[in-house]
């Protein structure tokens, strides 16, 4: 199974287009908010199940600001962070997932991606794919992929900027 993460694409959707030719189908698409008003375009991008939350910047969205879904054995919390503190550390994100009793935590919001694995819980961020902030500054996603046996395993992937594109 194979899972695409992204988040605050920011209502440009050219580079999560290229992703999706880049990577192959997917099973799922997760995106971690600051989608501003791209909803549909994504869902028909997708041509898979997509599940969002809205981020700081979906003002009149409709979207859920936090969800909880199931991902083989794994049980994930999505949000887009701005309530947790993101931008001080994971501390507050931990302690959600102990509370909530979530084996996964995926947010975005920074628009630096990171993989941080602790006392069980993995907290993931997949960067942005529309204004990374991270060294480099290269737009950001993850995929998570799930092996005969169920584990998850993840990867931080970047697209390289070449002449005026991405590939």
């Amino acid at each position: 199974m194979k899972i695409l993460i992204v988040s605050d694409t920011h209502g440009r959707e050219e580079n999560l287009k290229k992703v999706l030719k880049k990577i192959g189908r997917v099973d799922h698409l997760i995106h971690l908010g600051d989608v501003e008003g791209g909803e549909e375009y994504i869902c028909a991008l997708a041509q898979a199940p997509v599940t969002m939350v809205a981020g700081n910047n979906d003002y009149y969205s409709d979207l859920p600001g936090e969800a909880i879904i199931r991902i083989g054995k794994y049980k994930a919390f999505l949000t887009h962070g701005h309530y947790y503190y993101v931008g001080r550390g994971h501390e507050r994100l931990r302690e959600e997932a102990y509370n909530r009793g979530v084996d996964i935590v995926m947010y975005g919001h920074t628009h630096m991606p990171c993989i941080d694995r602790e006392d069980g819980v993995t907290i993931l961020n997949p960067g942005s794919l529309s204004l990374p902030r991270q060294e480099g500054r290269k737009p950001s996603y993850i995929v998570m992929e799930l092996d005969r046996e169920g584990t998850a395993h993840y990867t931080i992937c970047y697209l390289r900027t070449g002449v005026g594109s991405f590939f």
